[in-house]
């Protein structure tokens, strides 16, 4: 039974990966963005502190 729906799942499983690591990508793409406009905003508060 359960090497019957493996196929199934695998397929599940590469297609959810294959849809999300495109948006993954473009999330980290913005989040670095917005880190770096943070540290920008607070560079004046906080001098080089991480």
């Amino acid at each position: 039974m359960f090497l019957g729906l493996e196929w199934y799942w695998w397929l599940i499983i590469v297609v959810v990966l294959a849809i999300s690591i495109p948006f993954k990508v473009k999330f980290m793409k913005w989040w670095s963005k917005r880190e770096q406009e943070k540290k920008k905003e607070q560079h004046g508060k906080w001098g080089d502190d991480e």
